[in-house]
């Protein structure tokens, strides 16, 4: 599915409540959502923020890219769940919707590796993630997205595709 402009625009947009990378409280405010629920992070650099914080997401979403360029893939050993697909920029490929359901059934903590880019993916993993688990993203120069998954929030996320 390729994503029409007028949607680009509107998911710039944060989905949820956005932490402002100057917050002094936005560790604090990260680790309550890590002990209350399933916690799944979509791009390498805020995958690896919360592993730098000792955080374990459940399942983590990245594409070895952070605007557009080569980055070094975060570590983490304690990765049970390899799983990969191919999704282009701009575009939400069916085999990474299938990828992103199958993860949700795997055991955890599970590693989405994405050829192409994973931005977009925060939708379909809005849509198959359990209800009040948190999708975590980066918001470009401003912080990191807090998403807690409710029906409403689906509702809109499926609303716009």
């Amino acid at each position: 599915m390729q994503l029409p402009d007028d949607l680009r625009d509107q998911l710039k947009n944060p989905l949820g409540n956005l932490v402002s990378d100057n917050d002094p409280n936005k560790e604090n405010i990260i680790k309550k959502f890590f002990a209350e629920s399933v916690i799944i992070t979509v791009g390498d650099r805020t995958t690896e923020n919360m592993l730098q914080l000792g955080l374990k997401p459940q399942i983590q979403i990245i594409d070895g890219l952070e605007k557009r360029n080569q980055r070094i893939v975060p570590v983490d050993d304690t990765i049970n769940t390899n799983l990969s697909c191919r999704n282009p920029p701009g575009e939400i490929t069916e085999e990474s919707i299938q990828v992103i359901q199958k993860a949700f059934s795997s055991e955890p903590p599970v590693r989405i590796t994405v050829d192409g880019e994973e931005d977009l993916l925060v939708i379909p993993a809005c849509i198959f993630a359990p209800e009040n688990s948190v999708v975590m993203y980066g918001q470009p120069n401003e912080g990191l997205v807090i998403v807690t998954i409710t029906p409403e929030i689906r509702a809109k996320v499926q609303k716009n595709t």
